[in-house]
């Protein structure tokens, strides 16, 4: 695709006087310059020794002459009036009153140079009246040469009225349909074999007169409907190409279509119509003196027409034709082709065997039409297409290894949760106000000062037993305690006996006790003392976590090693089963989490939907294990008052207890025992149990609120399992790559499209926001959550590419 600055240069003769009218930039400006009789007598010159240098020609104004050998001075004749010709047309086009008119072109040019090579250009649409100035060879003009400017400026040729919109390309194979005319003294075989080498990129069909096969006496008029019905093919062209005799007239020109036989424009402007509708967009005439027939098309909304301005030799018209789909084929545009194809026939080697010829073929074009171009297609094509070029490569692959670093990861998910709390209250999808299933009872500073426990590090036994004591005499059924019980030796004996003779005794009321543990090298570090171990209705789980992501276990994990909250998780269905289903369960001796996790097996599909068997099914993918990639992660847009309920060790044992202390029903709940936010809390060191509060934890509870405990992070994990609400994160390696795969088509449709630019793009960003409104609303109704950060960057920088490097344009 080529962009670039357009400007339009009417230029009108009136009498002995041209007027140039230049129209770009914001600006206009006219001038008038006296047309010398001298230039218009020197291209009559030169028009005369072409024609008699070239006897076989594609048009009827000069007859056939057999294929006689020109005059033995008809070479020099022309190129001398070729050079004269130019000479005389240069000379008036470089006189001091166009001096604005060329400076102002040239200074587009000039700010055009820093930019990319070949993705920019200065263009001039050229309309010339009468018809005798057009047959000028305008595409001479080397503009702001004579300033200092060497860039080549293109010019184009377009009508001075048009009245229809320029046809709009579609996306498909590109379909040709190739017209074979009278080929009276012509040979047909070269143009039929180059246009059927186009075969690998687009489909072509052939029509026209067989000499062998109709009498065109009788039947010209079905040639012509038929030449008709096929233009107006339902399936519709891309391409109509023509090759036989043509002729300029007064209603838009002719071309022969078989011995005798004429085919006008007029007569086939409904059919072009409709093709134009179907897809219409560029024709190529490869006959004689086509202006008339140009502009015709053009007025019609076709998008471009190549013609030859004059009559032109069998074999020169092959030579272009060979030349310009060879470029076409290369996927240039017909401007690119048409210029390859002039300058092909302007090197010396042709130029000596067909002087002038490169003077001939001129491209006409809708002025607000993009240049046509044959586009791969197929699956191959499009992948082609679709990779990325160098820079968007490297910007693509910074992307892809940010989006693999942990820190980016968690960097990117705290403001994206923050969000996501702000969208579900003020949309009012806040969960229901019922009591949570799960109590935290937090050992927190206000605990330790009101019942003087002075050890905190390790946690005193004895004040954990009084805990345990009323928590079992408040009918507690099932108890996690967030601590680890493994440093025995820093304790005294009393109040390990103590520790050890309340859980037995909750223990035979019924109450089933999970307790933390924590992997290291040691096998003896980390784990709860032997005596307990061994107790029948405990379990332990590993308090382990990943920064704010939910814990599973793995396809490989041990029974005896599943996730602290997981565990709890577990342990409360087998619970509320065993309370629904005592027939089934009550003989069953729960020894160890082996038997646990097969509790899904026992229990009826209706028994609480079958609780354990969902939770027995979770398993972590070892991809998850390896990049976090679909680890559900916390859901902290749920308001905390949601998820579980608080109190203070202190009111819960009754030495803080206030008059608006209100002690929850522990029956049916989940109970965790953790540290509320002291600063000797920990399990590496002291402190270490503290975290920085999450960004949406703040907004539903204000932003100068203690420190967030590793307990309230399991707390929201349990609460996950219960609710089966466990929010899975597309990665964004995933997202990035499908967002350059989406903007690299959008950016296609922007190069495609310039004149559209400003729609696309709005059209973009309103695309954009509904996006994440919709990756929203799916977090909540799907617990899915699709990132949008980087995979927008991904997509706006694609867009943003193909705009810096047209910026100037």
């Amino acid at each position: 695709m080529m962009n670039g600055t357009a400007f339009h240069l009417n230029v009108t003769q009136i009498e002995s006087v041209c007027r140039f009218e230049l129209r770009g930039e914001g600006r206009t400006i006219a001038v008038n310059v006296n047309y010398p009789q001298s230039l218009m007598q020197k291209y009559e010159r030169w028009r005369e020794a072409y024609l008699n240098y070239y006897r076989q020609l594609r048009g009827r104004k000069v007859s056939s002459g057999g294929g006689s050998t020109p005059p033995i001075d008809s070479d020099n004749q022309l190129v001398n009036a070729e050079v004269d010709l130019l000479h005389e047309f240069h000379r008036w086009l470089l006189s001091p009153d166009l001096e604005r008119i060329r400076s102002e072109i040239a200074k587009a040019k000039a700010a055009s140079k820093h930019l990319e090579a070949g993705k920019h250009c200065c263009e001039v649409f050229l309309c010339c009246t009468p018809i005798e100035l057009a047959r000028l060879p305008w595409e001479t003009w080397e503009i702001g040469t004579d300033l200092g400017d060497s860039g080549k400026i293109r010019i184009v040729r377009t009508p001075a009225n048009v009245s229809s919109e320029p046809v709009r390309s579609l996306r498909r194979k590109v379909r040709i349909l190739a017209i074979l005319g009278d080929d009276t003294g012509l040979n047909f075989a070269a143009d039929e074999e180059a246009v059927r080498s186009l075969r690998r990129v687009a489909e072509v069909k052939f029509i026209g007169w067989e000499a062998d096969k109709e009498k065109t006496e009788v039947n010209c008029g079905t040639l012509k409907t038929r030449i008709a019905q096929a233009i107006a093919n339902e399936d519709g062209w891309d391409v109509l190409f023509f090759a036989g005799h043509s002729n300029e007239t007064v209603l838009g020109g002719e071309f022969g279509i078989a011995p005798g036989v004429s085919l006008s424009i007029h007569e086939i402007e409904e059919a072009l119509k409709i093709a134009k509708k179907r897809g219409l967009q560029f024709a190529i005439f490869n006959s004689c003196s086509g202006i008339n027939i140009a502009e015709s098309l053009i007025n019609l909304g076709l998008s471009q027409v190549a013609v030859m301005r004059e009559p032109i030799h069998n074999k020169v018209a092959q030579e272009f034709l060979l030349q310009f789909i060879n470029s076409l084929a290369e996927y240039k545009d017909v401007h690119e082709a048409l210029l390859d194809t002039s300058q092909y026939l302007k090197q010396q080697e042709k130029r000596l065997l067909y002087p002038s010829a490169y003077l001939v073929p001129s491209l006409f074009r809708h002025p607000d039409a993009e240049l046509f171009r044959i586009k791969p297609f197929g699956l191959g094509s499009i992948v082609k297409q679709l990779l990325p070029s160098p820079k968007e490569a490297g910007w693509l692959i910074a992307l892809l290894l940010l989006s693999l670093v942990p820190q980016v990861q968690s960097l990117l998910l705290e403001p994206r949760i923050l969000l996501q709390a702000a969208y579900r209250k003020f949309t009012f999808q806040e969960p229901s106000k019922v009591e949570p299933p799960l109590v935290l009872v937090q050992i927190d500073n206000k605990s330790l000062t009101k019942d003087n426990i002075e050890q905190r590090y390790p946690i005193d036994y004895s004040y954990l037993a009084s805990i345990i004591q009323k928590l079992s005499q408040s009918n507690a059924k099932l108890i996690g305690i967030d601590y680890l019980l493994d440093k025995d030796k820093e304790q005294q004996e009393s109040a390990k006996e103590s520790l050890i003779r309340h859980i037995k005794d909750a223990r035979n009321k019924g109450t089933l006790f999970v307790f933390a543990y924590k992997e290291y090298e040691n096998p003896k570090k980390g784990r709860v003392n032997n005596k307990l171990a061994r107790l029948n209705g405990t379990w332990h789980g590993n308090i382990d976590f990943f920064e704010w992501y939910i814990e599973l276990s793995t396809s490989s994990t041990q029974h005896n090693n599943y996730p602290f909250s997981y565990t709890l998780a577990l342990a409360y269905s087998h619970q509320i089963q065993n309370l629904n289903s005592p027939d089934l369960l009550k003989d069953l001796n729960l020894k160890s989490l082996s038997d646990l996790s097969h509790l899904a097996l026992l229990i009826p599909k209706n028994a609480q939907d079958n609780l354990t068997g969902f939770l027995s099914k979770l398993h972590l993918h070892p991809i998850s294990n390896f990049a976090q990639w679909f680890h559900p992660i916390i859901d902290f847009s749920i308001p905390p008052d949601r998820a579980y309920t608080t109190i203070s060790a202190c009111e819960l044992l009754g030495s803080c207890k206030q008059e608006n202390t209100k002690i929850p029903d522990l029956n049916k709940k989940v109970v965790i025992i953790a540290p509320g936010g002291y600063e000797e809390a920990g399990v590496e060191g002291k402190g270490d149990d503290n975290f920085t509060t999450p960004l949406a934890v703040s907004f539903w509870r204000g932003w100068n609120q203690e420190k967030f405990t590793g307990g309230k992070a399991h707390a929201y994990m349990v609460h996950h399992f219960l609710t089966r609400r466990l929010v899975v994160p597309v990665p964004d390696f995933i997202m990035i790559l499908l967002a350059a795969l989406l903007g690299k088509y959008i950016a296609m449709r922007l190069l495609d499209n310039p004149s559209q630019r400003k729609l696309l793009v709005k059209t973009l960003r309103i695309a954009l926001v509904v996006y994440v409104i919709v990756s929203l609303q799916l977090y909540i109704s799907a617990a899915l959550l699709l990132p949008w950060f980087l995979p927008s960057v991904t997509m706006w920088n694609y867009v943003r590419l193909p705009f810096r490097r047209n910026s100037h344009g």
